[in-house]
């Protein structure tokens, strides 16, 4: 399952369209909150899968029967580029415990490389749901990385994978890979550079929202 959030125009795509344009992308503070806001979005729309029951809720007037989330997903983010668009996310899952990802490229000789998961922080995760969030989902190799370490430890009951902009590269190594995974994206691009970023892309997002690395 993949959702893809501008297959249907709404307000979102001019989130998204700031968030690629070279000139207004160099507001550290405007690029971090629209990846937060496109992250509040995708939980919205995520919301809608989940399981509801009714509660009772006591107003000044009387009784209200609302349903509300009988889940409360766990969220986990690759650092550090995610660290906004996983914000967006706890900004609606207000209640949902957090786990933290560092992972890295491993260059081996010959220039190939391979993904090496430094670091987990996280919550008990057996039975859980849970959402990874990422901003990019390029070649797929981290993510697919950080999800069978993240199986291999715990009995997840369900996982999502969020990104921003993912290539159709990315998708496809993460269906080949984790095929029960459900997939929400803001936007699919088609190309790939050598170094795997994504063309048009946006970019390095860690850079832009946190500054260039060293």
């Amino acid at each position: 399952m993949i959702f893809v959030l501008n297959k249907t125009n709404t307000i979102a795509n001019k989130f998204l369209a700031e968030l690629r344009d070279a000139v207004i992308q160099q507001d550290k503070a405007r690029f971090r909150r629209n990846q937060e806001k496109l992250g509040e979005i995708l939980a919205y729309e995520l919301s809608k899968t989940l399981q509801y029951e009714p509660i009772e809720v006591q107003t000044p007037l009387g009784i209200a029967n609302i349903n509300i989330p009988a889940d409360r997903p766990v969220l986990g983010t690759i650092l550090r580029a995610g660290l906004p668009f996983h914000q967006g996310f706890m900004n609606y899952f207000d209640q949902s415990d957090s786990a933290f990802i560092t992972a890295y490229r491993k260059v081996k000789r010959g220039g190939a490389f391979m993904i090496q998961v430094d670091h987990i922080s996280t919550p008990n995760l057996d039975g859980q749901i849970l959402i990874l969030c990422d901003t990019m989902l390029a070649s797929g190799q981290s993510l697919v990385s950080v999800c069978k370490e993240l199986m291999a430890q715990y009995n997840i009951k369900e996982l999502h994978i969020a990104s921003v902009i993912a290539s159709t590269v990315g998708i496809a190594h993460v269906r080949a890979n984790l095929p029960h995974a459900k997939l929400w994206v803001c936007a699919v691009d088609d190309e790939m550079t050598s170094k795997a970023y994504i063309v048009p892309g946006l970019g390095d997002a860690g850079d832009l929202a946190f500054g260039e690395k060293v």
